[in-house]
């Protein structure tokens, strides 16, 4: 084990050290700016920058906004991907070109999807043209609070490629033999579903839960092309919030900020983990 460790070593030391220049060492250096009054004399304040952040009404809109924009992306996201990379897999080999195109929105340029988007969506865009055509009503969907939902949509369109190869990559690397002994032995779809499939794709599954609460806690781009930097007050999140506060040269205020949000993302961690032990004891018979 510790031969191997060794042969590694020299493989995983640049990254390792790219990841503690670029993040580890900001990352401790800026616990010193959340705790300073920003003064010449940089005086010692403890708690007073988080508990002045968490009392502010525009932090207060852009964590509820946040959170509520995570709790419908990642779990539409995680349940999408699933069933698509479900149906890809029992395709094969004839979704080959459905799994390589599914990827296509991931890999495209962030602008580039944006402005597609806005073009569909714009007042005179395909979308209102068709709710004309069915006897709706034109809606302004990119300036009232309905922007959020060409937000959710965009966020599933670019991101459900790469999770869809996760779960995919997971369902193509359990053994067709285990399927066929199943069989043999006349267990059910079902039985094979909860006693074989989900077991093995859970920890693909813990991974691409975490992948999606992240990434639909942190949708700041396509808001700010949008929106600006003080977007209508249902897309405000707390990316627009540290923007701001750092383009006010208010550091403290980020750096706090940014500690109570980097908080929030390992709480949403710890409890994705005890979910992933939980899923699997009870899949197991443990529980």
């Amino acid at each position: 084990m510790y031969k191997k460790f060794r042969q590694a070593l020299p493989f995983l030391l640049p990254g390792m050290a790219g990841l503690l220049l670029f993040y580890g060492i900001p990352f401790i250096g800026g616990i010193w700016y959340s705790v300073t009054d920003g003064s010449v004399k940089n005086e010692f304040v403890g708690l007073n920058n988080f508990i002045s952040v968490w009392q502010n009404p525009m932090f207060q809109l852009g964590l509820r906004n946040a959170l509520e924009l995570s709790l419908i992306c990642a779990p539409l996201l995680f349940l999408l991907s699933f069933l698509l990379a479900a149906g890809l897999h029992r395709m094969r080999p004839a979704g080959a070109f459905f799994r390589s195109s599914v990827l296509m929105p991931y890999l495209m340029p962030s602008s580039a999807v944006l402005i597609i988007w806005l073009l569909w969506f714009d007042y005179g865009g395909p979308v209102n043209r068709i709710l004309t055509a069915l006897g709706g009503q034109r809606i302004d969907w990119l300036l009232g609070a309905e922007l959020r939902i060409p937000v959710v949509l965009l966020f599933l369109w670019k991101n459900l490629g790469f999770c869809v190869i996760v779960f995919l990559s997971a369902l193509q690397s359990i053994p067709e033999s285990l399927y066929e002994y199943a069989t043999l032995e006349g267990a059910s779809f079902r039985k094979q579903t909860f006693s074989i499939t989900l077991p093995l794709v859970v920890p693909s599954a813990f991974l691409v839960a975490i992948l999606s609460f992240v990434s639909a806690f942190r949708i700041f781009k396509e808001i700010y092309f949008i929106g600006g930097a003080y977007p209508k007050d249902p897309l405000y999140t707390l990316q627009n919030y540290m923007s701001n506060m750092y383009n006010k040269l208010n550091y403290q205020n980020v750096t706090a900020a940014a500690y109570m949000f980097a908080l929030i993302v390992f709480l949403l961690f710890g409890l994705l983990f005890l979910s992933q032990r939980t899923a699997l004891k009870r899949l197991n018979g443990e529980g």
